[in-house]
């Protein structure tokens, strides 16, 4: 794993920039105020929380929060960090693996086909109403870890996501309010293993679930830097070769609308992730398919969301 942690370097402070949030304030800021780039980071199980500055650097958020989890992602925990002190925050030295932007999630929740020309080349029907599936949530795991081909798989595949995390818990959540329950957006790879998901008994949560198919991160960005997120642009690649370039505006169900529907049938608690659907240019719907292999390396990013990457495993 080590390898692929640290391959991500290419460094946050060029990360940072390569995501257009380089026209931020760099100097000086005392307060977070509105930059608000939260994440977690150490070795696995032993992640602490951050935040990003605007020159790239870590600051240590441990002396505030636990985690960033649970009761720190209600708006009024996130509220609270918005007046801190960032000088007086440790800085994070070296460049530490950049674990999961959330712990302890209860629910990990995703939406299938909400993307029309994803539909298409998967040679499914266009869903009248939003396609509910579970990933299990061992499979969450850093954004620049390495992906485990699991034994037995022919057809893993990639899917670059807008994750939506829950702040505020919900219930029957009126889609007029759905997105004041956002404590933030979050870049997901959907990794599948389509063989699993389609063939046999044709189960999905079997075909999302396997360890390391979860990478999520590597920033938790609070609503106030996503004024609209049907507005934004999204992309993938492997080996250098861009599969995936799409944008949330080509959603067929909006965030809002997400939020409110899930709501009706489970009730949203602070933590969870909804994992929103992927535009086309999966290699399942590839002519022809193309799947990923060991030493295959993914890239992926959504505008002023961070990116990601990593290096494909076998297990």
């Amino acid at each position: 794993m080590v390898a692929s942690v640290f391959r991500a370097k290419n460094s946050l402070a060029e990360n940072w920039k390569n995501n257009e949030i380089a026209a931020e304030p760099k100097t000086p800021w005392q307060k977070i105020g509105k930059i608000m780039k939260l994440l977690r980071y150490g070795s696995p199980t032993q992640e602490k929380p951050g935040i990003l500055t605007a020159d790239g650097e870590i600051r240590d958020l441990s002396g505030i929060i636990t985690d960033l989890a649970g009761e720190s992602l209600l708006p009024e925990s996130v509220e609270k960090l918005r007046h801190t002190d960032i000088s007086l925050l440790p800085i994070v030295r070296k460049q530490p693996r950049i674990g999961p932007c959330v712990g302890s999630v209860g629910k990990f929740i995703c939406i299938g086909l909400n993307y029309s020309d994803h539909a298409k080349e998967s040679g499914m029907a266009l869903p009248v109403e939003p396609v509910i599936f579970m990933k299990a949530t061992s499979s969450i795991c850093g954004p620049n870890d390495n992906v485990v081909i699991p034994r037995g798989s022919k057809k893993t595949d990639w899917e670059v996501e807008l994750g939506v995390v829950v702040g505020k818990p919900g219930k029957y959540v009126d889609e007029t309010d759905a997105l004041s329950h956002v404590a933030g957006y979050c870049v997901i790879n959907d990794v599948s293993e389509r063989a699993f998901q389609i063939e046999g008994t044709g189960q999905w949560v079997k075909g999302k679930s396997a360890d390391t198919f979860g990478p999520i991160g590597p920033w938790l960005v609070t609503p106030d830097e996503v004024p609209d997120p049907q507005d934004l642009e999204m992309w993938l690649e492997v080996d250098g070769h861009r599969y995936q370039n799409g944008s949330t505006r080509t959603m067929v169900f909006g965030v809002a609308y997400l939020i409110s529907y899930v709501s009706k049938f489970m009730s949203l608690r602070t933590g969870d992730i909804i994992s929103t659907g992927t535009p086309p240019g999966v290699g399942f719907g590839q002519k022809p398919p193309v799947y990923l292999r060991p030493g295959n390396r993914m890239q992926l990013g959504i505008r002023g969301l961070g990116q990601q990457n990593q290096e494909v495993i076998i297990d």
